[in-house]
């Protein structure tokens, strides 16, 4: 589905005007420090991908060992707890496939995510201010 972005920040479709924005943070299992590197970097591209691919813009996204920082939007139509367990579920497996030796002195099991995340919402004034907070997680 298409999303147009009017000059005021806003997003339309034929039926409404709209801006969804939602902080989400997802942690590691066990919050081990696996986030680094070659997977950090294809965490990164794949959650780009992943996000794009259903109509979400990502505002600001950055990583550390043990966790992940997304601010994003989100058209109205999303149900956000199917959408944040697809997404761990989908990057999860790919993330195990693809970095099973990096991993195997971590987790015994197909683990990457923790069942627990925070999802906030983020209203126009409060946008920079997390947007900043993300951006300098590695200062």
């Amino acid at each position: 589905m298409y999303y147009k972005r009017k000059e005021t920040d806003y997003y339309t479709n034929r039926h409404s005007c709209f801006l969804l924005q939602y902080h989400l943070v997802l942690v590691t299992k066990y919050r081990h420090p696996v986030i680094k590197d070659e997977l950090e970097q294809y965490l990164l591209s794949y959650t780009n991908d992943y996000f794009k691919e259903r109509s979400m813009t990502i505002r600001a996204i950055e990583t550390m060992p043990d966790h992940m920082h997304i601010l994003f939007d989100a058209p109205p139509q999303i149900n956000l707890a199917d959408f944040i367990n697809a997404f761990k579920s989908a990057s999860s497996r790919k993330i195990r496939q693809q970095f099973a030796e990096q991993l195997k002195p971590y987790y015994w099991k197909p683990y990457f995510w923790s069942l627990s995340y925070f999802i906030g919402s983020v209203s126009e004034k409060t946008t920079s201010a997390v947007e900043h907070y993300i951006q300098h997680q590695k200062d």
